[in-house]
């Protein structure tokens, strides 16, 4: 396991669409490994495989409540809609506002290849909707509104 760089936005990687993932092999888990190690270390709460520049329909999220692990997955179905504030590991620095369903339902497969399906609302909606994006190339600054840099605090530069 490792962790690796996140790509940063102007990568063309990020703006491809990712390619399915036709057998699970020890490749496809060592990328769902360095992704998970990559996601914690960068204090993130969820990575798509092309932010390591692997262009793979594979996501990990994490809000907290234990690592998900989703291969092919695909929305099944969304409801509702709510504006938030969202930021991404690949557009680093920079926060806005985006509407997303409120709820949804993602299907896909598990490290073992057994299809799952997800039932998500609020917080947990919104991370699967952003990285399931990043399979279609789509990132965050493409949806939000009033997008924002952080400014970093006197207390931040003096650390």
């Amino acid at each position: 396991m490792a962790v690796l760089e996140v790509v940063q936005i102007g990568n063309p990687v990020l703006k491809a669409k990712a390619e399915p993932v036709e057998k699970i092999n020890k490749q496809i888990l060592k990328i769902l490994d360095d992704m998970a190690d990559t996601m914690y270390a960068s204090d993130g709460v969820g990575l798509a495989a092309p932010q390591i520049g692997v262009s793979k329909r594979i996501i990990i999220v994490d809000i907290g409540e234990g690592l998900i692990e989703l291969i092919n997955p695909e929305i099944v179905s969304a409801e509702g809609s709510v504006v938030d504030q969202e930021g991404c590991l690949s557009v680093a620095g920079f926060f806005g506002d985006v509407a997303r369903a409120q709820k949804v339902v993602v299907q896909g497969l598990n490290r073992q290849g057994k299809r799952v399906k997800i039932k998500a609302v609020d917080f947990l909606a919104r991370a699967l909707q952003h990285e399931i994006d990043h399979l279609e190339g789509r990132l965050f600054v493409d949806l939000a509104v009033n997008l924002k840099k952080l400014q970093a605090t006197k207390e931040q530069v003096d650390e």
